[in-house]
C-alpha cells in the first residue's frame, strides 16, 4: 500500500481562520500553513476508495488490498475488528495518542504498521510539538532506555512522563508512594492519577523498585523516586543519620544502570525550593538530590518540567 498524506490538519486547517489561540498565531507569525487531511493511496485519493464503516472511522482497501484505518475526525478513536492487522493506521494523535498503544495492544498495528497522525490542529503548541511526540511514540518499546523527568509540584511531570509511553501497547506503573487509606485528599490524588492512565496499563505498587528495574524488560513509569526515597530513609533509619540509607540507593542505581527496560521516572526537583526548617527535611532534599543526580548520569535522556513545558537537559 502506497500512501501519499498530502494534508494532515483538521477540517479547518491549521492554523484555523479567525483564532486567536497561541498555537495558531504561532503559525501565522511563522508563515506557516497545514492544509485539511487529505491522502492518496496507491493513486486514488482516500474520499474515491470504497470504504468500510467501524466506531470511530473505517477502514480502506489499496489497489494491492492491503488495509488501512482511519479516524473519523477529532477526537475519534477507531475499533477494527479482532484478528486484523493493519499496513498503515491514520490516527488523531493531538487528542488520542494512547489509542496508538491500544491498537498495539490488541495486536492491530504491529511493528510494520505505517502510523500517521492526522486530524492535527492547535490541541498542539506547536509542529515541533507534534514532532518530539512523534519520537517518543515511534521509539522501540524494549530497552535498555532510561529518561529522568524533574519538576516541581504541579509542574506537569508526571503527565509529561504518561505522554511518553502513551503509543506502549504494555506499560508497567510503578507507585512508589504508600497507600493512605486515612487521607482523602491523598486517595483522590491516586484515583485522578488512575483515571488517566490506560486501562490496559499494569499497576503495581512497592518500595522495591531496585527489584521491579531488574526483573522488567518493556516499559516501565515510575511515579516517583521522592516517595521512593521518602520508604528507603524509614526503612533504613535515616531521617537523623541520611548515610544509613546509602545502601539502598547504591542499589537503585546499579540497579537502573543495568536494567534492560525502557523506563521512564518522575523525581521531584529539590535544587529550586526553599531550605527546609527541620534538620530531616534539610536531610531528605540533600540526598533526593544526590539521587537524582546520579539517576540522571546513568540517563539517556533527562528534562526538566515547568508549568506543563519541557526543557530537555543535555
Amino acid at each position: 500500500m502506497n500512501m501519499e498524506v498530502r494534508g494532515i490538519a483538521a477540517a479547518q486547517g491549521w492554523p484555523a481562520p479567525g483564532c486567536r489561540c497561541a498555537s495558531c498565531n504561532r503559525l501565522r507569525a511563522s508563515g506557516e500553513r497545514y492544509e485539511p487531511f487529505a491522502v492518496v493511496v496507491d493513486g486514488v485519493p482516500l474520499a474515491d476508495l470504497p470504504r468500510t464503516d467501524v466506531p470511530g472511522g473505517y477502514e480502506v482497501r489499496g489497489g494491492g488490498r492491503g488495509r488501512a484505518l482511519v479516524a473519523s475526525g477529532p477526537g475519534a478513536r477507531p475499533e477494527p475488528p479482532a484478528g486484523v492487522e493493519y499496513e498503515a493506521v491514520l490516527l488523531d494523535l493531538a487528542g488520542s495518542p494512547e489509542h496508538l498503544g491500544y491498537l498495539r495492544h490488541t495486536g492491530a498495528v504491529t511493528p510494520g504498521t505505517e502510523v500517521f497522525a492526522v486530524h492535527v490542529d492547535h490541541r498542539l503548541s506547536s509542529p515541533s510539538e507534534l514532532e518530539r511526540r512523534l519520537a517518543f511514540w515511534g521509539r522501540p518499546q524494549d530497552g535498555p532506555f532510561r529518561t529522568l523527568l524533574l519538576g516541581g509540584s504541579r509542574s506537569g511531570k508526571s503527565a509529561e512522563a504518561e505522554l511518553r509511553l502513551a503509543a506502549c501497547s504494555d506499560v508497567l506503573y510503578v507507585a512508589t508512594g504508600p497507600v493512605r487509606d486515612d487521607d482523602p485528599e491523598w486517595t483522590e490524588r491516586v484515583a485522578a492519577h488512575r483515571l488517566r492512565r490506560p486501562a490496559w496499563w499494569r499497576t503495581v505498587e512497592t518500595t522495591d523498585l531496585a527489584g521491579v528495574l531488574r526483573s522488567a524488560t518493556g516499559p516501565v513509569l515510575v511515579d516517583g523516586i521522592g516517595t521512593w526515597l521518602t520508604a528507603a530513609m524509614d526503612e533504613a533509619d535515616a531521617w537523623e543519620e541520611p548515610l544509613r540509607a546509602r545502601p539502598l540507593v547504591d542499589d537503585l542505581v546499579a540497579a537502573w544502570r543495568g536494567t534492560l527496560a525502557r523506563v521512564v521516572a518522575v523525581s521531584d526537583e529539590v535544587g529550586l525550593s526553599l531550605v527546609p526548617t527541620t534538620a530531616s527535611g534539610r536531610a531528605f532534599r540533600d540526598m533526593l538530590g544526590q539521587v537524582n543526580q546520579r539517576l540522571a548520569a546513568e540517563s539517556e535522556e533527562a528534562a526538566l518540567v515547568v508549568a506543563g513545558r519541557v526543557m530537555e537537559l543535555p
